[in-house]
């Protein structure tokens, strides 16, 4: 009876290790959300004031699109880790020139380390689509910048990758035959894999379900695109079934590099991101769509596992944007990917870390009238529509010159902010120079450029009141 029990002891024991072992490999741990910092701006708050808000937010990741000395030196003793960018325009000069490479490291990168916590250096930005054809420089040139970080004893610390759009791939669907354009392979991709292999680096890839869904809204469910319950798409190669469309694309990546025999590179979406407004031929872009997006995706990264193909890789991402960059040039979309307006007032309310889980919803503003533009109260949202308001942080004088062009040579209908008219009241400058504002953006019918005033106006999706003025949206 004794040998009976010692036996069944060592079964139950070696039962429990098998389970724990088996919910190991199972079940991954949680990854992580950062967010991108873009600056094609002229009306945002001071680098200041943006790591202040990162902070609010509990995001302690951030990656940027340059080195700026005065946003490194405000993320300086933050705690918060940060991607820098050598962008592509210098590709050339740091392949050509080690001692270029040396030059920048020293004044961008171990100036400012370790006090800003500088943990990856992304060469250029999509750089296989980049018009200047840079795409020849891009390896020699992270080669010698990894050199140089050598030299400065960084390269434990910093790893350097370059951000991938996924039009790199030749194939997509299903996810298991991804594979790259046959004439990237042996010129950039192979070697830059082999770099990332031989670096402990990892792949960076930019990834918007919003392009693949918009142009085949006849094809793909737009509950598939969100992250929202579906019946999901089965992978006819493998048999893997994906509930999103945000994790097929990923896995297409996966199997591209796998195709290749780089099954143990790492990867890390550096850019992801749903726009909450767009011109009337962007399908799917809106406020509503966004938050449910960005919420979605936070809770599925939050959460733990990899995706179908890599189920123990944690997925970590930045989501873009954290502003509205009203100088950024394309469709309107492209304007409108930020979690932020410029006065550091949410677009949408969504989760952002892993307490804000546990009670959170992902919503427009309008759904909670807490969360203002402007200091007007938010009425419902009105598809496709946009207003112009008052950015409140522009100060007193820009936005009284800014008031008094809109009023005088700008032609803007400011009869209503007069006294005893109707929008008077409030009597405060934000107000009457957001109607002034707004009088001038629509009788321009809403143009590119036409809601800035020097930094002193954005757009917004909702229409803005004050009192109980009601802001026209067209002449």
């Amino acid at each position: 009876m004794l040998c009976f029990f010692q036996a069944q002891g060592m079964a139950f024991q070696a039962f429990s290790f098998l389970i724990l072992l088996l919910s190991a490999i199972a079940f991954s741990d949680a990854g992580s959300i950062g967010i991108n910092y873009g600056r094609v701006a002229n009306n945002l708050p001071s680098p200041d004031k943006v790591v202040e808000l990162l902070k609010s937010q509990g995001l302690n990741k951030v990656k940027l699109y340059d080195t700026d000395a005065t946003v490194l030196t405000a993320l300086a003793n933050s705690g918060i880790n940060v991607v820098v960018a050598l962008p592509n325009e210098l590709l050339a000069s740091a392949a050509a020139d080690q001692s270029f490479a040396d030059n920048w490291v020293q004044s961008n990168i171990s100036k400012f380390y370790p006090a800003t916590k500088i943990e990856a250096i992304a060469a250029g930005n999509e750089v296989f689509v980049d018009p200047q054809n840079t795409t020849n420089y891009l390896v020699p040139a992270m080669k010698n910048v990894h050199a140089s970080l050598v030299k400065f004893n960084l390269d434990s610390n910093i790893k350097i990758s370059s951000p991938i759009a996924l039009s790199c791939l030749q194939n997509s669907y299903p996810s298991s035959a991804g594979s790259f354009k046959t004439d990237l392979i042996e010129p950039v991709i192979k070697p830059m894999l082999d770099f990332l292999k031989q670096t402990g680096s990892y792949l960076m890839v930019n990834a918007y379900p919003f392009f693949a869904y918009s142009a085949n809204s006849d094809k793909i469910s737009l509950d598939y695109a969100l992250f929202k319950q579906n019946s999901g798409v089965v992978d006819s190669g493998n048999g893997l079934k994906y509930n999103s469309l945000f994790e097929a694309q990923i896995d297409a990546v996966f199997a591209a590099m796998s195709a290749l025999k780089y099954d143990d590179v790492k990867m890390v979406v550096t850019e992801t991101g749903w726009p909450s407004l767009g011109d009337e031929s962007e399908i799917g872009a809106s406020e509503a769509n966004a938050a449910s997006y960005n919420g979605n995706l936070v809770r599925r990264v939050l959460t733990g596992n990899g995706t179908p193909l890599r189920p123990q890789d944690p997925i970590n991402v930045y989501l873009f944007a954290l502003f509205n960059e009203n100088q950024k040039s394309g469709p309107t979309s492209e304007r409108n990917y930020g979690l932020f307006y410029p006065n550091e007032q949410k677009v949408y309310n969504i989760p952002l870390t892993q307490e804000e889980l546990k009670g959170g919803q992902s919503t427009p503003v309008n759904g909670n009238t807490s969360q203002v533009p402007g200091s007007g109260e938010v009425s419902k949202t009105s598809v496709g529509q946009t207003w112009c308001v008052a950015n409140g942080n522009a100060g007193e004088k820009k936005l009284q010159a800014a008031l008094d062009y809109a009023c005088g040579e700008g032609g803007a209908d400011c009869s209503p902010i007069q006294p005893g008219a109707t929008c008077y009241n409030p009597k405060t400058l934000e107000a009457h120079a957001s109607y002034a504002f707004n009088s001038y953006y629509q009788k321009k019918t809403r143009g590119n450029g036409t809601c800035e005033f020097s930094g002193a106006a954005y757009v917004v999706s909702q229409p803005p009141r004050y009192g109980n003025c009601e802001f026209p949206t067209g002449y």
